[in-house]
């Protein structure tokens, strides 16, 4: 059903993107909106997917991120790493009478710890089959949780989780800080300097409260506040990744541009060489590859 065409949608916490797609592989249409999982109402998703085909035409959904979460329409079990392509197209969940199927996200289990992916995994592979990232690497992918990846012969071999975007926000909603959280965060002087000290073996739970201690006393301008603490989270998120990856060279850092480029800015920090791709490009090529495995 994949061949005359599909859209692809990529649906997360609080946002939601589609992509209509063509039989041969071609973007013709796309949108965003702010209709996360979050924003679906309990047995609402039948009509959230109508309203995609609304927007892009009566055709199958190949969804991926939070849609299969327990928070969202119907739960896809995780797949356990390594894996690769291949496994995803394997178990993907189809939703019986939707002419709709999801993506599974990844898990990965040591002696230590456990950690889980939705939604990037098709971003990953997708970058590796359009050949923007070679099949080993690391890469690091931000977003609300940013993710700490190593890829081998193409697959996801294992991954780290960091909390930094989820921390920003509720920072800037309910936090002693939050008077001062509203503007934009680019990587100036302010933000470098938080960077530095986020790589530094600190608490990052005391530099955070010495943000309002030194707008109080003067020595922090109000209006560096945002960048010098999303600086402070990143330095600390870049610090956590770095002492897991297993590769000395370039670190690929994939995603929206508003936040590679802040990544990117925090690993020249570190002398660690970068590059930045868009994970708009590697999620379309991702889904392309999905469906190119199952058809």
């Amino acid at each position: 059903m994949w061949t005359n065409g599909y859209i692809a949608v990529d649906w997360g916490t609080t946002n939601r993107r589609g992509y209509r797609i063509n039989s041969t592989g071609e973007c013709e249409g796309e949108f965003e909106d702010g209709k996360g999982i979050t924003g679906v109402p309990s047995g609402g998703f039948p009509a959230a997917v109508a309203e995609i085909r609304e927007r892009l035409g009566d055709l199958p959904l190949m969804m991926a991120g939070m849609v299969g979460s327990n928070r969202g329409w119907v739960e896809a079990p995780y797949v356990p790493c390594p894996a690769g392509p291949q496994v995803l197209a394997r178990h993907l969940f189809p939703i019986e009478g939707e002419r709709a199927a999801i993506v599974p996200g990844l898990s990965f289990t040591d002696e230590t710890r456990a950690d889980v992916m939705r939604g990037e995994e098709v971003q990953l592979f997708g970058a590796v089959a359009a050949g923007l990232v070679p099949p080993d690497c690391s890469v690091c992918h931000p977003g609300t949780h940013n993710k700490w990846v190593l890829l081998e012969r193409g697959e996801v071999k294992r991954f780290r989780t960091v909390m930094t975007g989820e921390m920003f926000a509720m920072l800037q909603e309910r936090s002693i800080l939050s008077q001062w959280m509203d503007g934009e965060v680019e990587p100036g002087a302010a933000f470098q300097e938080g960077v530095r000290r986020g790589l530094s073996d600190d608490a990052l739970t005391a530099e955070l409260f010495g943000v309002r201690a030194g707008v109080l006393l003067g020595r922090l301008q109000g209006e560096d506040v945002p960048a010098f603490t999303s600086g402070l989270l990143i330095g600390a998120d870049v610090a956590t990744g770095l002492r897991h990856a297993h590769y000395a060279g370039e670190v690929v850092v994939m995603g929206r541009p508003e936040l590679t480029r802040l990544y990117a800015a925090a690993l020249k920090e570190t002398g660690r060489n970068s590059r930045e791709i868009d994970g708009e490009q590697a999620f379309l090529a991702g889904i392309g590859e999905i469906v190119r495995q199952i058809t």
